[in-house]
């Protein structure tokens, strides 16, 4: 199977949180994993501000940060190209989304991605909306 995944639901993978379990599943099921090119920076960025907000250590985010860089390195980079701005533009004018969510969905469609896993919502109906078999986890 052909997962493609947004920050919002791989972010689960490294902090314990509703889903994931749920994430881990499709981890353990797919054949090939792939993600946009803002999914790195995105849950760096969170992991940073769970670093300033004293909910993560230092210890915990350089572990962190590290196992996210290892697990990049197994996956599909997809890059954002002229189609995939395309596809996200359309995505934004017909659905409320937030631009880089557009642009994992975007990357997805572009992959042809047997399942595209979010947890967010908006997101996850603006993906089913655009022809994404779409799992939501919370």
């Amino acid at each position: 199977m052909k997962l493609a995944v947004d920050s919002s639901s791989f972010a689960k993978r490294y902090v314990e949180e509703i889903g994931s379990e749920k994430l881990e599943h499709f981890l353990e099921n797919a054949s090939e994993l792939a993600f946009s090119i803002v999914l790195v920076p995105e849950i760096v960025s969170g992991l940073n501000r769970r670093l300033r907000e004293h909910i993560l250590t230092i210890v915990d985010y350089r572990a962190i940060k590290k196992q996210l860089m290892s697990d990049v390195h197994d996956a599909i980079v997809l890059q954002i190209t002229p189609s995939v701005i395309s596809r996200s533009v359309k995505l934004l004018e017909n659905n409320a989304l937030r631009a880089l969510d557009s642009l994992h969905i975007a990357c997805a469609l572009e992959w042809e991605a047997d399942l595209f896993v979010t947890s967010d919502r908006r997101q996850s109906m603006a993906a089913e909306n655009s022809g994404l078999h779409t799992e939501y986890i919370g």
